[in-house]
Formats: C-alpha cells, structure tokens, sequence
C-alpha cells in the first residue's frame, strides 16, 4: 500500500493557488488512473485506487496546509503505511516554474505542510516537488504562493506538467525516480524541428 499525499488549502479561493499544486496533481493522478471519486475521509478527501497491481490511496488534507500532518498521520495510521512509503507532492518556489524534482527525506525548506508531516511522522517521506518559481523578495514568498498561477502558465506549462505527472507515477511507484523525472522532463520540452 503506498500513501500519495496532495498538498493544498482548502476552499474555492484558494483552488488555483501556486500553493495548491499538490491538490492539481493528485486530482489529475485520479482521474488518469481511474481511482474512486473523492469522498471524506481523515480530515480530508480520499480516493483508492492502483497502480500496477499496488494498492495506493491519494489524500488531499483539509485541515489547511499548516496542520497537513494531523490527516496524513491519521491515514497513515489507519491503512499502517511507514513513512518511507509516502509520497507528498506540493509546491516549490527554489525551483523554477515547471520543473520537478523527486527526493527522498531531508529539510523542509519552510514548507509548512512539509514541516507538519515531518512533525507526525519524521522526515523519512518520498517529496514530489513541483517548481512554481520565487517571487524574488523573501517577504512577498506567503502573497506569491497564495495567489494564482496565471492563465497562460495555467494553459501552458502547469496543464502538460500534471498531465505528465499523472502519466508516469507508476513508474514512481515502481521505484524509478530517474526515470519519472526523466519522462516528465521530456514531456514539456518542445517538439525538436524537422529537419
């Protein structure tokens, strides 16, 4: 059983938010891979689903992105999931917009909903860190990532992003983060012209 966590804020006002990335990605992993519709469930919705023949259950936490832990720890908990067996996908300003990076433990760089997992379960979680770029003044970081991404980035990068993201997570699930990483590089570079 893996445990694959979307990390956001809850509500209409926050949906498009560069800090609700992590809700966008486990949205378009459900859908891609067929997982049930979202229900309630550890203060937060839940869908179950596979795969390759792996049990996995996505989370998105509703208890606002600083108390993340309380619901991740409740599912873990429940389904008796460690931590090395969690992946959290969020929202990364040192990382420029559309590009992602997969890393196993380490800092929470300030992340908040990083923070309160680690503070639940440790720090031994798989991170799934998706770019959304730094508004370049350390005190506009809270106004930047809580304000939305625009419609061209919408429309351009962050759509083939999680379209990629969704495609290959089970190669993520399989062990192959080089190779997911690889893949979802490939899939936003443009088309090389015909000779």
């Amino acid at each position: 059983m893996r445990l694959i966590v979307g990390l956001g804020n809850p509500g209409p006002q926050y949906a498009r938010n560069r800090h609700n990335v992590g809700f966008m990605a486990a949205d378009a992993i459900a859908r891609a891979h067929l997982f049930s519709p979202f229900r309630k469930k550890f203060a937060g919705e839940f869908a179950e689903g596979a795969f390759a023949g792996v049990r996995a259950a996505l989370l998105k936490p509703m208890t606002f992105m600083n108390d993340s832990g309380s619901s991740v720890a409740a599912a873990a908990r429940f389904f008796k999931v460690p931590a090395e067996d969690i992946v959290v996908v969020h929202d990364e300003i040192d990382l420029a917009p559309g590009r992602l990076r997969v890393k196993l433990g380490g800092g929470t760089a300030g992340h908040n909903g990083l923070a309160s997992i680690a503070d639940h379960l440790g720090a031994d979680f798989m991170r799934v860190r998706i770019g959304v770029g730094h508004p370049g003044d350390p005190d506009r970081v809270a106004d930047y990532v809580l304000s939305d991404f625009a419609k061209a980035e919408r429309e351009g990068w962050v759509e083939k992003l999680l379209a990629a993201i969704a495609a290959e997570f089970p190669r993520l699930i399989a062990g192959d983060e080089g190779g997911f990483m690889s893949r979802v590089a490939a899939a936003l570079r443009p088309p090389k012209p015909l000779a």
